[in-house]
């Protein structure tokens, strides 16, 4: 695959982020160089195709890790480029790249030990709080998605989540939630189980899919979760 161009390796990725088996599209999209596929991944994580964008995350996410097990420096360019996406001055939104450095950062270890304090710093009121709501949606997403893998990693976003279970969107109160559910829940116990009762429900990427899952269901999921789950 090194000798495609730059427009058909766009149309090839396409076509396998729509491909109905995750790990198919995975596997084969890893075989192109790693680098040069980076770039039309970005693009796909703006896709409104729903299914698309989440699959562009899952190939990304996979991407950058095999980068880091073989070319640390350029997973690390990859990261930063994530984090400038979602700085003000890069005159974009960032659409899916907190999503992008979450499942980074489940796949690999040397990225998470390096790039988990930003992602919870964008959840901090005072270090890089991102107002914008869908971009909250985001990191929630990615912190769960990380805090699922390595929540002692993850685990200086649990006071954070707080407010976010007071969020009056549903999507947003979900998400953290789910992501509730990855840590022991001392500190979140007694909130969680206020929702167990909430039937309202919403899409959900997990384990290379989407899901529509109930709130309730998810609060149930995350008490019995948090009541086994160690730190690690």
């Amino acid at each position: 695959m090194t000798n495609v161009s730059t427009r058909q390796m766009k149309k090839q990725v396409l076509e396998l982020l729509r491909h109905p088996d995750s790990e198919f599209c995975i596997s084969r999209i890893i075989d192109y160089p790693l680098r040069r596929v980076v770039n039309p991944l970005f693009s796909f994580l703006y896709s409104l195709e729903e299914s698309v964008k989440w699959r562009a995350v899952s190939a990304m996410g996979a991407v950058v890790s095999e980068m880091a097990a073989h070319q640390p420096e350029s997973a690390r360019i990859v990261m930063r480029r994530f984090i400038w996406n979602l700085n003000d001055e890069s005159g974009g939104i960032g659409w899916g790249s907190p999503e992008a450095m979450g499942e980074t950062m489940a796949r690999n270890r040397l990225m998470a030990e390096e790039f988990a304090c930003i992602l919870v710093s964008y959840v901090r009121p005072d270090m890089n709080y991102l107002e914008h709501e869908e971009l909250q949606k985001g990191v929630i997403w990615g912190l769960g998605r990380l805090a699922h893998e390595r929540p002692g990693l993850a685990v200086e976003a649990v006071r954070f989540l707080l407010p976010y279970l007071d969020s009056a969107d549903p999507i947003l109160r979900g998400l953290a939630v789910w992501t509730a559910g990855a840590f022991p829940l001392e500190l979140l116990r007694e909130r969680i189980k206020e929702f167990a009762a909430d039937r309202r429900t919403f899409r959900l990427y997990r384990s290379s899919q989407l899901e529509e899952v109930c709130i309730g269901d998810l609060a149930v999921e995350s008490l019995k979760s948090g009541e086994r789950r160690p730190n690690r």
